[in-house]
């Protein structure tokens, strides 16, 4: 009968040091670049402006150079549906100006990823940031954030030619006003697309929408859009929106005395009546309060015989008395 064969202590104590150290090795690797990740919110609609701010933190205590090079870039994402299938960037052959990394230096890049790559579709997709560093031969990535693709509710639509003179004259135009819900308020979206070449000029998110009431919505006479939206009590938003997306105009009013309306001219172009604008530059009402040193009479002189007040406003010197 065979014996069993015993391991000697000595060669377990030397096996298990060896995996320590590889793995105080790997964590210290990991450890040299930090990637954050930050999507300000979860919910959005198609082709909505999806802003995902990178941080990059080199905590390797050395100065790092990041460059592409000929099989990796040094930055850049990885996009999943929720199930695990790989959503490839629309331009694969992208490029990164290369910078260099002080220890201990953090930058910050606000990147759009709408454009990037085609989330277009409904669903839940996975996000992450990736950086490769050349120098150390390894990918530093962030944590996943998870992002959400729906569609808004359409509250007007209509499709115009573009008139002559203008960007893409001759061509077709499909506004479409949405609205969306998310965790807290309503929000109001302008969408702006060429139905026969499918491009999409805009999705612009118009702010906060009370939803008791509809948006007054008209087009002046080179089909420019102008849209009145009640944002709070006795609040408005006016936007105005050129055909390729461009926002044109950008004004706050209040309810003063009259409910602000648009109104279309004579020659067709399209106005504000009523209401009060909200001048972006006025000071905070609390910083037109008096301060102490505010006074409206000077300061008695020391040694001065004080004015006695008058009668009607001397007080008893009893409080209690009547």
């Amino acid at each position: 009968m065979m014996r069993a064969r015993t391991i000697p202590g000595r060669i377990l104590r030397v096996a298990a040091l060896s995996i320590l150290l590889v793995l105080a090795t790997t964590m210290g690797a990991v450890a040299q670049v930090q990637v954050d990740l930050a999507i300000k919110r979860s919910l959005y609609i198609r082709y909505e402006p999806v802003l995902a701010t990178v941080s990059i933190t080199n905590l390797s205590g050395r100065e790092l150079r990041l460059e592409d090079d000929p099989r990796n870039h040094w930055f850049g994402f990885q996009v999943e549906t929720t199930d695990g299938r790989p959503v490839p960037p629309t331009d694969p052959n992208y490029s990164n100006a290369a910078l260099v990394l002080g220890a201990g230096q953090r930058i910050s890049r606000t990147v759009n990823l709408t454009p990037l790559f085609p989330i277009s579709e409904f669903g839940a997709y996975r996000v992450r940031a990736t950086v490769y560093v050349a120098d150390l031969r390894r990918f530093f990535s962030s944590q996943t954030q998870n992002i959400e693709i729906t569609d808004g509710r359409v509250l007007w639509q209509k499709t115009v030619g573009v008139p002559d003179g203008q960007s893409g004259a001759g061509s077709l135009r499909a506004i479409s006003i949405l609205s969306h819900r998310l965790s807290q308020t309503t929000q109001l979206y302008i969408r702006i697309e060429d139905p026969d070449q499918g491009v999409i000029f805009c999705t612009h998110q118009l702010g906060r929408f009370l939803t008791f009431g509809s948006p007054d919505i008209m087009l002046d006479q080179q089909n420019r859009v102008h849209i009145l939206q009640n944002a709070a009590p006795k609040v408005f938003l006016y936007s105005k929106i050129g055909l390729n997306g461009e926002v044109l105009d950008r004004k706050s009013y209040n309810e003063f005395s009259t409910r602000p309306t648009l109104r279309r001219g004579s020659d067709g172009s399209v106005v504000i009546v009523g209401g009060q604008i909200i001048d972006p530059n006025a000071p905070k009402p609390e910083e037109t309060l008096p301060g102490l040193g505010d006074r409206p009479v000077a300061l008695p002189e020391e040694g001065a015989t004080p004015t006695p007040p008058p009668a009607d406003e001397k007080r008893p010197e009893n409080l209690l008395s009547r």
